[in-house]
Formats: C-alpha cells, structure tokens, sequence
C-alpha cells in the first residue's frame, strides 16, 4: 500500500496536464512504514526522454518520442537520493530518512496501465504511480509494484490528510 494526500495527488495530476500530449514524470518521497509507504512529497522533474536516453534503452521504442517515454535525468535521481537522506521525517515520536520510494508518469491518451517498457526498467521496491491523461484532463491513476517474478501487481492507494 502507498499513503499519500489529495495535495500530493494533486501535484501530480497538475504537472500531468501541464506535460501533455507529453508524458509527465517525477520522484516520490517518503518511507516504509508499518503500514506501506508513507508519502511526504512528490517532486515534479523534467522528461529528458531524447536519442541520448533512448540509447541507455535499446530496444523497438528507443525512437519514440517523449508522448510515449520518460526518463528522468540520473543526476536529479542521484541529488534528490542524497538531499533526502540528509532530510529528517517526523511523524509523532518518530524520525525517520527519507528515500525515493517511487517514480510517477503519465500516460498521455492511454490507460494507467504500466506499458511493457515500463515494466523492462522498474526498479523492485519502488511504487510507480501511472496518471491518464485523456485529451489533456488527467484521470484515472493508479499505483503498482514489482512481484518477485519482475511482474506489476496493482498496490493500495490511501488518502491520509
């Protein structure tokens, strides 16, 4: 299960539709609780999908364009994982580090289904929360995770305020 607020899901869904027809991309903040993993904050990022990242990908989607594809720079991901270790957390009596606990996209005029592709470079342990973005209203999203067999299962997703 992932928790995460309206204004986190907000955030997304706005940077979702200010992308479009592009696909969106960002880091999601947080860490493992009890109950699942609690989101703190979402962080918008560049796509810097382009013939550079598509050569990191090969494969038959490297010359699609960023209307199907996202890549997030690895010095934003490598900066955002040292800047969040540094960061305490605070809940009740607790403190705790943060850490990337997930990447979220968009899927411009498509389901919020994890593509094949998608599946190909995720990470295990990492939620991947998908937005719809349909004629440039964002829509159905949905969260998901890797099973042991590097499959996507649907995970929980739990407003808390």
């Amino acid at each position: 299960m992932i928790r995460l607020s309206q204004e986190h899901l907000q955030i997304i869904r706005t940077h979702a539709e200010s992308t479009y027809p592009d696909e969106c991309c960002g880091i999601i903040l947080g860490y493992l609780g009890t109950e699942g993993k609690i989101v703190l904050e979402i962080m918008p990022t560049e796509n810097v999908w382009n013939t550079e990242a598509a050569a990191e990908f090969p494969g038959e989607r490297t010359a699609e364009s960023k209307k199907r594809q996202y890549a997030i720079a690895p010095e934003v991901m490598l900066k955002t994982q040292r800047e969040a270790r540094v960061s305490e957390a605070r809940r009740g009596s607790e403190v705790r580090s943060l850490n990337i606990i997930g990447i979220f996209h968009s899927h411009p005029d498509h389901p919020a289904i994890p593509s094949e592709c998608d599946r190909l470079y995720a990470w295990q342990g990492y939620s991947y929360i998908i937005v719809s973005v349909q004629n440039g209203k964002a829509g159905e999203l949905q969260s998901w995770s890797l099973d042991d067999t590097h499959q996507f299962q649907a995970e929980a997703i739990e407003n808390i305020k």
